[in-house]
């Protein structure tokens, strides 16, 4: 890739993206060994300015950026690199270092909900008391929701087929919550199917 380190004095700033929402993530630096590493690897690593060394990025945390693509702009002087990313980026543990207002879209901000909802125990909430009724309950649950999507599936009702894939989306969601994981466990699943 033919780019131009001397612009910025040996660096080039990199911009890193989610492949999968396109939502920017982060701004780094590279130097052309920092590159060469990232290519081979196919998980980013920089060149640290305070460091003064190549620093990978989720070698301490484990919160690895697996790269997806790497593209040069017009200029050939700054990198934009789409990437799987396998936790939050940023080290104040959110999905962006541009802020909670560009967080991941709606399923994560249903999954908040959905933790929410069970940590404030309101009777009330269907989402509190199914979760209260435990793994085999939730378990359960999903499997009927699939069923039902299935059977919708094989019918011309778009609308039907439609609720019954969120309803089995948000049943999965609390399923995942009972396993203690969340949908950024599953992305980082299928991620590291896409090698």
């Amino acid at each position: 890739m033919n780019l131009n380190f001397d612009k910025g004095q040996g660096l080039i700033p990199v911009i890193i993206q989610d492949n999968l929402n396109l939502q920017v993530l982060m701004l780094g630096y590279m130097n052309e060994e920092a590159l060469a590493k990232t290519e081979k690897e196919k998980r980013v690593t920089f060149y640290s300015r305070t460091k003064k060394r190549l620093w990978t990025k989720g070698e301490e945390s484990g919160n690895f950026l697996q790269v997806v693509s790497i593209d040069k702009d017009c200029d050939q002087d700054t990198l934009l690199i789409k990437v799987y990313p396998s936790g939050p980026t940023c080290h104040t543990g959110t999905r962006s270092c541009f802020g909670p207002k560009q967080e991941q879209g709606f399923l994560y901000e249903l999954q908040h909900t959905i933790d929410r909802r069970i940590k404030e125990n309101n009777e009330q909430s269907y989402t509190a008391s199914i979760f209260k009724k435990g793994i085999n309950k939730l378990a359960q649950k999903v499997g009927e929701e699939a069923v039902e999507l299935v059977i919708e599936a094989k019918d011309e009702n778009i609308d039907l087929f439609k609720n019954e894939a969120a309803d089995l989306m948000f049943h999965y969601l609390l399923l995942l919550k009972a396993k203690g994981l969340k949908l950024e466990d599953i992305e980082a699943t299928l991620a590291s199917r896409a090698k």
